[in-house]
Formats: C-alpha cells, sequence, structure tokens
C-alpha cells in the first residue's frame, strides 16, 4: 500500500463525518443510524439526498453547498477516495453532509423506508460485461426503492452510452416512464439546465476532454412493484479511454 493511501486511511479515522461500519455488520443487520440520520447526526429533519458510488465526493459536496436546507450523504467502498470529500467537507465546517465508506450492495441496511427523498448516481463503473453489477440494475433499484420516499427520483449522470441505454431499456421493460432524458447533455440537443446538472467531476471533465458525450436519466421507482431486466438488451459500443485507466488503477 502506497504512503499517500496509508496516510489518507488514517486521517479518515478523525473524521467526525466520516462512518465506515464493517461489511460482515450491514451484510447481517442495521446501521445504527438507519433510520435515524436526521435526528441523531443531521439534528434536524431536513429531505436527505444520497450519492451512490460517490468516488471523491465532489458532487455529494457541491450539491450540499448549493442547498444547505438539504442533508446529503455519499457512499463508496473507496477510502482513499472518500477522502478528498470528507476531508473538504471537514475543513469547511458543512453541517449538512455524511459520507459511509460501505458497498452499495448493502446500503439497505443504511436507511429506512422513506427515508431518503432522492438518489445520485454519477459516473458509475458501467460493468460492460455484468449487467447484474450495473447500479441501476434491477437488483439495484429494487434495493433503493426500500428506502425511497413515494415521491422520490433518481438521477444518473453518465458517459456510457451502454449505460444510458441500458436504463432506458428497463425502465420501458417495467413501463417506467423516465422525467428527463438527454442523450448529450451539454449539446446542442440538450442542456443541463440546473446548477445541480452543470456541477462537473474530475473524472466527468476527463470524460468530455475525450469527446464522450454525457447523458442524463431522471425517473421515480414504483412502490410495490419488482423490477425486472429489460429482455434481449444489446449494445455495441466501446468503453471510454479515462474507464481503462482508472480500472488500471492511475486515478486514486
Amino acid at each position: 500500500m502506497g504512503k499517500n493511501k496509508l496516510a489518507r486511511f488514517q486521517e479518515n479515522e478523525t473524521f467526525a463525518l466520516l462512518h465506515q461500519p464493517a461489511f460482515d455488520d450491514l451484510f447481517r443487520g442495521d446501521f445504527l443510524l438507519k433510520g435515524r440520520w436526521g435526528s441523531d447526526f443531521f439534528g434536524n429533519d431536513h429531505p436527505i439526498t444520497l450519492e451512490l458510488g460517490c468516488g471523491r465526493g465532489e458532487y455529494t459536496v457541491e450539491l450540499a453547498r448549493m442547498h444547505p436546507d438539504r442533508n446529503f450523504i455519499g457512499v463508496d467502498i473507496k477510502g482513499a477516495r472518500l477522502w478528498r470529500g470528507a476531508k473538504t467537507a471537514t475543513e469547511e465546517g458543512m453541517r449538512n453532509v455524511a459520507f459511509v465508506r460501505s458497498r452499495v450492495e448493502v446500503v439497505a441496511s443504511l436507511f429506512a423506508p422513506s427515508e431518503v427523498s432522492e438518489i445520485w448516481l454519477t459516473f458509475p463503473d458501467p460493468q460492460p460485461s455484468r449487467a447484474r453489477k450495473r447500479l441501476c440494475s434491477a437488483i439495484f433499484l429494487n434495493r433503493y426503492a426500500q428506502f425511497l420516499a413515494p415521491q422520490g427520483v433518481v438521477h444518473l449522470k453518465t458517459d456510457s452510452r451502454l449505460l444510458h441505454e441500458y436504463a432506458k431499456a428497463l425502465l420501458s421493460a417495467n413501463s417506467v416512464a423516465p422525467l428527463h432524458s438527454a442523450n448529450d447533455l451539454y449539446g446542442s440537443a440538450g442542456s443541463a439546465g440546473s446548477a445541480e446538472l452543470a456541477i462537473k467531476t474530475t473524472y466527468e471533465k476527463i470524460f468530455i476532454s475525450e469527446g464522450y458525450p454525457i447523458t442524463y436519466l431522471k425517473f421515480p421507482l414504483p412502490q410495490g412493484k419488482t423490477l425486472v431486466e429489460p429482455e434481449d438488451f444489446s449494445y455495441t459500443g466501446d468503453v471510454p479511454k479515462a474507464r481503462m485507466r482508472e480500472k488500471g488503477g492511475s486515478w486514486e
């Protein structure tokens, strides 16, 4: 392990807003703040926005700056990346931000029914050969439905056309109508449209520089319905070069 990562892991232990529950504890039971994030951590009843696979926490932190009247929680398994968001939020004294180091597979152990008002999936791994591992797959969306409020929404922002088309096919297969869809968020056919969508992460800037259009989907999750995978979905495309570098371990 590099000295840089080790130093970040050590500093992570000092951040009061960063929670690092053991995987086995979440796999077997519920996190101690489940159902009590507002009362026991944030000290208010403001709506909670959740970013899954938040990486460096850039989106979580920027959203929290924009909306001091809301609470924001970023979840990611990479401690060296979470360090950046946790450090920034700590240094700025942000009271409406939290981070959790955890696998998204056990996210339902973190939140109670209707505890989360909206979910952001920002540039998740498109998992070209493993559809069930995608953070917008049916198995994951069904998990999110366990804690998303009835009027809650999911935002999917990605450079991967495969992931975008897959998500649209899944929604269509389950008769879920997107609230908004853009094939090129910043191009002539689309517009960021809001300050929230105009946020650009480090990864996103690299994707844009390599010529990959950014896509966006906003959609609800139906209550009391189990979503299923789309049948016979196929897409032929490439994986952005930046993602290949990411998988090679050059990004932290």
